[in-house]
């Protein structure tokens, strides 16, 4: 029973979940992309990019296991009373589904506004004023890149 408790102790490290969570998106993005032509590093087909970077993840995946499993200190255990833990989770995934299902209705400007307005919340001692510069330049980014660069026809403002 000892060694269960052990072994239950060092999987809830913060690092040890981490580089499992990281292999296993690695996993699943090398199995969505089984079937994508590869090609060569001079002919990429539409697989070589996302398959390289799931190896990319897999390998950092593995090396955050590694040191999560190395390290001695149960400091960093999660427990279940530790509920801050979850804020960045649940606000930064919050933020980047509401960007998705709002950017068509309403625009570019307001759906980053809302990205990182409800990504804000996750982190502790953010001021607004940096919020606000971060939105703005990551708008005129954005407008800048995919817009005027690429030419996507995304609505930059709702149309209502």
């Amino acid at each position: 029973m000892n060694s269960l408790h052990r072994f239950w102790r060092m999987l809830a490290r913060k690092d040890v979940l981490a580089g499992l969570l990281f292999i296993g998106m690695a996993v699943f993005g090398l199995w969505l992309s089984r079937d994508y032509p590869i090609g060569t590093a001079l002919r990429m087909g539409t697989g070589y990019v996302p398959r390289l970077l799931c190896w990319l993840l897999f390998g950092l995946g593995v090396v955050v296991l590694v040191q999560g499993l190395r390290e001695a200190q149960d400091s960093q255990a999660l427990s279940s009373a530790d509920v801050s833990a979850w804020r960045p989770l649940v606000f930064v995934t919050a933020s980047l589904v509401i960007f998705g299902l709002s950017i068509e209705r309403l625009g570019l400007v307001i759906s980053i506004l809302l990205l990182i307005g409800v990504g804000a919340v996750a982190a502790r001692g953010l001021r607004p004023f940096e919020t606000l510069a971060a939105a703005l330049v990551l708008i005129l980014l954005s407008w800048g890149i995919f817009i005027l660069g690429l030419g996507l026809t995304i609505p930059v403002w709702p149309e209502w």
